[in-house]
């Protein structure tokens, strides 16, 4: 149904710039550089060339297109909607200025979306920034490539209804490798809507997880009952922004959004298996955990860590309702614990969590890491990579992976530090492996993962 969207054989610029401050210069400046490979048609009355590609003067002396993204303000999109509208399969209205101002705005959109409708084709927006598929090249993103990181193809399928929320979360998770299969921005949703979109990205075999940042639901039912499908196969995260009556004010300014009650979308998340976040970091962290983690069947965690202080903070983050998950450390066997013991140093406890302090060698972490793989009362592992001791390496990181992918434990990394743990940390990343910064955000991870386990158990009795 989308095909053409995600890959377009080719694209239309309408209202192409030879301003470098114009978002008609920026779209095209993103197909060039990341080096979309279909044919490109920027049009502008002015004609000539922007960045190596002839420019059209008119949408009549352009071929029929698979995607035309139209980069005019609101009331001059509408004017030449209909001219673009029969040359293409799908169009991506980037102006503001239609149902979020009101009734003259929902006005406009019925007209594109009547328009679109004669013909065939399909609205993402408008309101929107529109998608980013690094596969293919795809980037229609408005905002300046110089200042900001676009993800490489990864794993995770995108759909949000802020295209600003959208690309600052994936810039700020760029910078740690992480990267994404395909990204939508609703805008306004006059047309295309994230249940189709779930739909899609639900059956397509390079989407291992689905994040969707949501102001409001086109249909909630229809979105429920297509989660639920969705989640017998995969991850689902959602964050229902609009939570309070301040924030749906807030929404409705945005997107034109009207949000309902809140406590009602967070029964129906639990219904169809949907794990909710409440922030973007969330947003993106219970994603890549769904993506690359294997789901926990139990609540007892073996903590593995260099430093002391980490573990007793882990610890406590693990058990506590209160700022914690509620999950348990694991009883380790009195025969786990000998083992432990003959590989860590004298003054190291094999206790959980196994503090192996500062003289720990990559060799201990591989038998500390074997030994609870083979522990019944453990349920999964947190790790803690701490690059900073001299006996560590980045040999750690090929050990680490090994066990994520051969072990029996369900695994998560916690890495923590500046320039040298960033470098690992996208070790991590590139080889699929749950990793985190921060003990919280590590051990938040492990819930998603426990609750993960509860979804598949519920969904297969």
């Amino acid at each position: 149904m989308f095909s053409k969207l995600f890959n377009p054989d080719s694209i239309a610029v309408i209202g192409a710039s030879h301003d470098p401050r114009k978002i008609g210069y920026v779209v095209l400046k993103n197909l060039a550089s990341h080096n979309y490979r279909g044919s490109v048609y920027p049009v502008n009355p002015k004609g000539g060339e922007i960045l190596g590609y002839k420019v059209y003067k008119d949408v009549s002396e352009i071929p029929d297109v698979d995607l035309s993204v139209i980069t005019l303000p609101a009331g001059l999109t509408v004017k030449v909607f209909e001219d673009v509208a029969k040359k293409s399969k799908f169009i991506i209205p980037i102006a503001g200025g239609f149902g979020e101002l009101g009734p003259e705005g929902k006005k406009m959109e019925q007209k594109l979306l009547e328009i679109a409708q004669k013909y065939g084709a399909r609205i993402v927006g408008p309101n929107t920034v529109g998608i980013l598929i690094p596969s293919t090249g795809v980037n229609t993103a408005l905002i300046v490539p110089e200042r900001s990181r676009f993800p490489e193809d990864g794993v995770l399928s995108f759909i949000t209804q802020s295209g600003a929320l959208g690309l600052l979360t994936m810039d700020s998770f760029a910078m740690y490798g992480v990267g994404v299969h395909a990204f939508v921005n609703l805008g306004n949703r006059v047309d295309v809507n994230e249940n189709e979109l779930l739909r899609y990205f639900g059956e397509d075999p390079d989407t291992k997880a689905v994040v969707l940042y949501i102001e409001s639901f086109r249909n909630g039912r229809e979105f429920m009952e297509i989660a639920k499908e969705v989640s017998k196969k995969k991850g689902v995260v959602v964050l229902k922004a609009g939570r309070t009556s301040r924030g749906g004010k807030a929404a409705s300014l945005h997107t034109g959004a009207l949000g309902g009650n809140d406590a009602v979308a967070d029964g129906a998340f639990k219904q169809c298996g949907v794990i909710r976040a409440y922030n973007e970091i969330e947003l993106m962290d219970y994603g890549r955990a769904l993506a690359y983690g294997k789901p926990l069947n139990g609540k007892r965690i073996a903590v593995v860590t260099s430093a002391g202080g980490v573990g007793v903070v882990t610890t406590d983050y693990i058990e506590s309702n209160v700022h914690g998950v509620g999950l348990k450390m694991a009883e380790l066997s009195e025969e786990i614990k000998r083992k432990i013991k003959e590989e860590i140093v004298p003054f190291a406890s094999a206790e959980n969590p196994v503090d192996m302090t500062a003289q720990a060698s990559d060799d201990d972490y591989d038998e500390v890491l074997r030994a609870l793989n083979e522990d019944p009362n453990v349920d999964a592992i947190l790790v803690y990579a701490l690059f900073q001791t001299p006996l560590i390496s980045e040999k750690l990181v090929d050990i680490i992976v090994k066990w994520h992918k051969d072990g029996d434990k369900p695994i998560v990394v916690g890495t923590i530090g500046s320039e040298f743990a960033l470098n690992m940390f996208r070790k991590f990343e590139k080889n699929a492996v749950p990793v985190y910064p921060t003990i919280e955000r590590a051990v938040k991870a492990l819930r998603v993962l426990y609750d993960r386990g509860r979804i598949l158990r519920r969904w297969n009795e």
